[in-house]
């Protein structure tokens, strides 16, 4: 869940700004940001019907496999175009929606009724503290290199954490 909160906020905080660099207006960084939301948060209902028939892990690679995919279309696709945009932020919200859903089943999972609050509580700050942490990173990477080594550092990220999740999937 923290490596889908920083690859998601560190590439929507900065696609604004990448989105104006290449001459779209106000309207158009509205759509994309408003679909990458929807792309957040509709999913859910199908999201944990696949969590729980599919399985969390499953699920936690499809979640990496979907945000590196984002990732690479927002390092690589066109500026100009906002199909290229919609559909990396798109992406972004969906592989987000897949890591939230399936870690908080693991969470469930991995902890007894008495424990699971004050769990949950600690894993939640440390979310939101990632997405701060990825927010603020996003500007230093943009400013630093590009947006394009943006999207491809959150493609990275995601790939080595797909790597962690089918080595604990193997030794399950």
């Amino acid at each position: 869940m923290v490596v889908t909160q920083i690859g998601m906020t560190a590439v929507m905080t900065m696609t604004p700004v990448h989105m104006q660099s290449h001459h779209h207006g106000l309207g158009a960084v509205g759509m994309v940001i408003g679909l990458h939301i929807a792309g957040m948060y509709l999913p859910s209902p199908v999201t944990g019907l696949l969590v729980d028939r599919v399985g969390r892990l499953p699920m936690v690679v499809a979640s990496g496999v979907v945000l590196a995919a984002a990732g690479l279309l927002a390092a690589v696709g066109p500026g100009e175009s906002l199909a290229a945009n919609i559909a990396a932020l798109v992406l972004l919200g969906v592989g987000w929606n897949f890591g939230l859903v399936a870690g908080t089943a693991l969470v469930v999972d991995g902890t007894e009724l008495v424990d699971r609050a004050r769990v949950q509580g600690k894993v939640d700050v440390l979310i939101a503290l990632s997405g701060a942490g990825g927010g603020l990173a996003s500007g230093v990477v943009v400013s630093a290199w590009t947006y394009p080594a943006l999207g491809l550092g959150v493609a990275t990220l995601t790939v080595v954490a797909v790597g962690a999740a089918l080595v604990r999937w193997r030794v399950a």
